[in-house]
């Protein structure tokens, strides 16, 4: 289950709790999921910028996710198929350990699990090859607006 809320909130939750019952409680900050808005620009200068390089746009997000992205590295049984997890993923080594063999690899996460402070990163380097690339970009002010658009309203989450 999970729940958000303010402070206010969370406490006139928990006071509904059955008392009888046990009950594990995590509260983290909660940080907002990055916005449609961010996303689709990020997608249009991934567009900008695979038509600038001739390359597809699968291509380039997945360059973007190694160059800016969130990453996880994962060790795997060898006859486990990583594509199976995610198509965004590099072999990183092979190793056996208590008679096992294993594969490492490196997981990219994709943006649809971005939080927006994940999400800024991203669209900043996408910005930034973009303008390298000298494709025009919006102006800081409105990159700084869908940014703040994100991180509206920060609320505490119940996980």
């Amino acid at each position: 289950m999970t729940y958000t809320g303010t402070k206010q909130e969370i406490q006139q939750f928990l006071y509904k709790l059955d008392k009888e019952t046990v009950w594990d409680i995590k509260i983290d900050k909660h940080r907002n999921k990055r916005s449609l808005e961010a996303n689709n620009y990020a997608w249009q200068l991934i567009t900008e910028i695979a038509n600038e390089l001739r390359l597809s746009k699968e291509e380039v997000y997945f360059q973007m996710l190694k160059d800016y992205g969130q990453r996880e590295y994962v060790c795997l049984l060898s006859d486990v198929e990583p594509c199976r997890i995610s198509k965004y993923y590099e072999f990183q080594g092979a190793f056996k350990q208590n008679g096992k063999n294993f594969k490492s690899y490196m997981f990219y996460i994709g943006t649809s699990q971005y939080n927006s402070k994940e999400m800024s990163i991203f669209i900043d380097g996408l910005v930034q090859e973009a303008r390298n690339l000298g494709i025009q970009t919006l102006e800081d002010i409105e990159i700084e607006y869908l940014i703040k658009e994100m991180e509206k309203e920060k609320k505490w989450k119940w996980n």
